[in-house]
């Protein structure tokens, strides 16, 4: 779709992109494919061993296309609708229509289906034909298959992965039923139209498998598993609903960007189901040497190592220092903060997630000679180390801060205790405290991955020095004992800092102009919100504007945007985030990491650091231990934006921002737990009780 035509949601060409890597995805939280694939993936089926582990290549009935068999070429267009959660192909000729519509089920996450429908559209009585091309073959290169018995008319495969990803871990199970697929579909002379309806489901367990297909075909059957789908994903994109009055560009990549996250969530409806969180290139990417194969990492979180030392032998204290390499994608970082401020019980399930696999993160810190828990650079299912090139994995260790950042966001957010004293959330904060405070001599990489073995890290040691305020905040809020240590090497932790130039150098020893890859002293600001005048942030984002590498990979370019939103520089954020929509390419909207096209696609990362200066940069939203802050500022092509469903101490929030007013009305109260009521206050200190408030257009907050 060209700029400017159209609905800004409803994404159509005429013709394909020719990279198959930027055709759309179809995705819900278990399933997912790249559209005309003929793989695809299932959430937490992985296969090989360590390094080598990536997502099982799962063949797939789903990747098949029309054709016409005729001697002229008909038009064709394809359409993703990000309003439905649907992707359709539609063949036009003179004498007929045939569309095929592509879906993975929101609410049935085991199924996904397809139909192709012909439709008659002149007075003939000939038969119409079309031909499905397919290239699926019922074998994978992951996966020991075997065929068994045909169930209620599907055909049959179950199967191991060949390699688990630790030595004696067990082999994830796959089954899959899907609906046999001819070569050919005839529209009968006397037919005005038809519909044929297909379906496959995958699960862990052959009854999982059987009762998903079965509930598909009684939907069928009742005429209404299309429809039951577009309830339950319109009723998510409802919730979450985020609408802005500007550039047609901005409001595509926004529905993009909504689209693409919203679909790798669970949905409200399957509880039961494990999440296993968020890859970079997201759930339909992810095989054996592409899309950082499907390891999870700091696109919910970020990364670094540190070492420090508290004493000498000569009985002086030192002030504790790290060591570091390199950057990341932690999905904590990147997609979380969007997820948490839409949809809580989502974001619950991302930090579940890190919760089972805890048990990895304290192997991890076992086997380098620490305590506690050290979370992998690069997640599968066990929680061990899976990235690819060791030293990442070893000197990567900001993303234990990263997680554990999450999870402080969202106590903040929620004040949801139970996660913390029965769901295993304090055994993980505890750990992680215990991990920094066991690393005397901190070795690490920043998130500036052209910098490695580096000391004393700006982002690293904040982000640090940030868990172990969280931890000992934490255990005084669930009454707690806790360690006098982690308060004391907390606040003697250095975050280096230049007094002369008043700026924070990268680390210890770094000369200003030395490029830099991505954002690293920048996130200090947002989103870990140290400590620093207006002064010092401007210096920051001065002295690394300049030399970040603009090759460099797409979320970088939103966090300098945030910076300047949040010092009123509007043009020089919107110079920023135009940058981003290099790394957006057309028609469906699918992000490449770098700008040149190489690099992760589907960049879920790049998508969430864009959603931030959306949902934080143009409200100016930061969530703080005690209220969530608000300081709108617009650059001057956007007049208007709206958030349906900001969610807050179990409350939803509607929030109306212009150029003249903020509106905001309370739309929702939880009464199970009860929701806190909220204030708003001015920045003159006046205080009103939030029911529905309209605001001019200065710093405010919202608190209990």
């Amino acid at each position: 779709m060209a700029d400017g035509e159209g609905e800004p949601g409803v994404f159509t060409a005429t013709a394909l992109p020719e990279d198959p890597r930027l055709l759309p995805t179809v995705t819900n939280a278990f399933l997912g494919t790249r559209v005309f694939r003929d793989i695809l993936h299932a959430a937490g089926v992985y296969s090989g061993a360590a390094g080598d582990t990536h997502r099982a290549d799962i063949p797939s009935p789903l990747g098949l296309r029309m054709a016409a068999p005729t001697a002229h070429s008909p038009a064709e267009s394809f359409t993703l609708n990000t309003w439905t959660g649907t992707f359709s192909h539609t063949i036009q000729s003179p004498g007929y229509t045939a569309t095929h519509q592509l879906y993975a089920h929101h609410s049935l996450v085991h199924l996904m289906a397809f139909s192709i429908t012909i439709q008659r559209l002149d007075g003939s009585t000939h038969p119409i034909t079309i031909q499905l091309q397919s290239l699926f073959v019922p074998q994978s290169q992951d996966l020991d298959l075997t065929p068994g018995p045909d169930f209620q008319g599907a055909h049959y495969i179950y199967g191991q992965t060949l390699v688990p990803e630790v030595e004696g871990g067990p082999r994830p199970t796959v089954h899959m039923l899907w609906t046999p697929i001819p070569q050919w579909l005839t529209l009968a002379g006397e037919e005005q139209e038809r519909c044929w309806q297909f379906l496959t489901a995958v699960a862990g367990s052959e009854e999982e498998a059987k009762r998903s297909y079965s509930a598909g075909l009684s939907l069928l059957a009742a005429g209404s598993l299309l429809r039951s789908h577009i309830r339950a994903w319109t009723a998510l994109r409802r919730g979450c609903s985020v609408e802005l009055d500007g550039p047609p560009a901005l409001r595509q990549a926004l529905h993009g960007c909504l689209y693409y996250l919203l679909s790798a969530i669970p949905p409200r409806d399957s509880p039961a189901v494990p999440f296993h969180g968020i890859s970079p290139g997201g759930l339909s990417n992810g095989t054996r040497g592409e899309d950082y194969w499907g390891h999870v990492f700091w696109d919910q979180v970020r990364r670094a190592v540190l070492t420090w030392g508290l004493g000498t032998a000569s009985g002086v204290e030192e002030t504790p220092s790290f060591h570091w390499d390199g950057a990341g994608y932690p999905s904590d970082t990147w997609m979380f903060p969007n997820i948490l401020l839409l949809y809580p019980e989502a974001a619950r399930a991302i930090l579940q997630y890190r919760i089972r696999t805890l048990e990895g993160a304290r192997r991890n810190a076992r086997e380098q000679g620490y305590e506690g828990a050290k979370f992998p650079w690069e997640s599968a299912a066990t929680g061990r180390e899976v990235c690819p090139e060791e030293i990442y994995g070893a000197q990567e260790i900001h993303v234990t801060g990263d997680v554990l950042m999450a999870f402080e966001q969202y106590y903040c957010t929620t004040q949801d205790q139970k996660l913390f004293l029965e769901d295993g959330g304090w055994e993980l904060v505890e750990a992680v405290a215990q991990y920094w405070c066991s690393r005397m001599v901190w070795s690490v990489m920043p998130p500036d991955e052209y910098h490695s073995q580096v000391d004393n890290s700006a982002y690293t040691n904040a982000v640090a020095r940030r868990s172990l305020n969280f931890a000992t905040d934490m255990a005084r809020d669930l009454l707690l004992p806790a360690p006098e240590e982690w308060e004391d090497r907390a606040r003697r932790i250095k975050v280096p800092f230049d007094e002369e130039r008043k700026y924070h150098p990268e680390y210890d020893g770094y000369s200003p102009g030395e490029p830099v890859k991505q954002a690293d002293v920048v996130l200090l600001g947002f989103p870990l919100l140290h400590p620093m005048s207006a002064e010092v942030r401007r210096n920051d984002l001065e002295m690394y504007e300049p030399v970040t590498d603009p090759a460099g990979p797409a979320m970088t370019w939103s966090m300098f945007a945030v910076g300047w939103l949040e010092l009123k520089e509007l043009q020089r954020a919107w110079s920023q985030l135009e940058k981003c929509f290099s790394n957006i390419t057309e028609p469906f909207k699918v992000w490449v990491e770098n700008s040149d096209g190489s690099g992760a696609v589907n960049f879920l990362t790049g998508m969430g650091g864009f959603l931030q200066v959306v949902l934080f940069g143009f409200t100016g939203f930061r969530i703080t231990r005690s209220r969530l802050l608000f300081d709108p500022a617009f650059p001057d092509n956007i007049t208007k934006l709206q958030i349906s469903s900001i969610s807050y101490l179990s409350n939803k929030l509607e929030v109306t921002i212009t150029r003249e007013e903020m509106r905001m009305e309370v739309t929702e109260t939880s009464q199970d737990p009860p929701a806190s009521p909220l204030e708003a206050v001015l920045e003159s200190g006046q205080r009103f009780p939030l029911w529905e408030a309209l605001l001019e257009l200065n710093p405010l907050s919202l608190g209990v």
